[in-house]
């Protein structure tokens, strides 16, 4: 069974950014694209970021690209979400989630066979 752990959260000031972690355990993500998700106070979670399982595609969802980056170390076995010049909105818990047989270069999957727990990410001065 596969564990996703999310850390790296915390408090930023407008502009500044923030580095988060996903490690996956428990399972091979060999055929896996992870996602990264936000959920902004009192709305729904919406998909941000994905990449592959070979790390070679990757998609954002328009109001972060340019500003985050996603990327992949396989040994480690951790996606990272590397968020710069950050904005209030970018508040909120991200989660991190895998999801089986998903191309990402065709879009943001949805949802995720299994999710982590979720960071909190606030943007404040």
């Amino acid at each position: 069974q596969m564990r996703i752990v999310e850390s790296g959260g915390g408090l930023a000031q407008p502009g500044g950014s923030l580095r988060l972690s996903c490690e996956i355990s428990g399972d091979t993500w060999n055929f896996y694209t992870i996602a990264w998700f936000h959920q902004a106070p009192g709305k729904e979670r919406e998909g941000v970021a994905c990449i592959n399982n070979y790390g070679d595609a990757t998609n954002y969802v328009e109001s972060v690209k340019g500003r985050f980056a996603i990327s992949k170390d396989n040994a480690k076995n951790t996606v990272f979400l590397q968020m710069n010049t950050l904005k209030p909105t970018d508040t909120g818990v991200y989660y991190c989630a895998a999801r089986k047989l998903w191309v990402c270069s065709n879009g943001i999957p949805l949802g995720g066979d299994a999710w982590g727990e979720g960071t909190l990410v606030t943007v404040s001065s």
